[in-house]
């Protein structure tokens, strides 16, 4: 069965850090470039991250957030620091390839 699973999310507090963890199986991870979305509540699904020969950052997050991807563990990550409460959102990782492919999402809410 392919799959893409996201985990990490939770409650933080501003300024706090989590790394979100997007792990694909039942199908060829290394044909896949892996891109983070987000849905903040009441608004459309952004994307955050992708990563072709480098990883690209929406402006809103550049500079705080960082991605990478672990080919041999089928395993993408997103480092989200300083995080701010427009930061709170339903997040996904998405697989670009020969299909398009995407996670079940994982909530994070910024807030005091």
């Amino acid at each position: 069965q392919v799959k893409l699973v996201e985990s990490g999310g939770g409650l933080v507090e501003p300024w706090g850090s989590l790394t979100l963890s997007c792990v694909g199986s039942g199908f060829t991870w290394s044909n896949y470039a892996i891109w983070w979305y987000r849905q903040p509540p009441g608004k459309e699904r952004e994307w955050v991250a992708y990563m072709g020969s480098m990883p690209v950052y929406h402006d809103s997050v550049n500079g705080r957030f960082t991605m990478s991807r672990d080919d041999a563990m089928a395993t993408a990550y997103l480092k989200m620091t300083n995080l701010k409460p427009e930061d709170t959102a339903i997040y996904y990782c998405s697989g670009r390839g020969p299909s398009t492919l995407w996670g079940q999402g994982t909530q994070v809410t910024v807030s005091s």
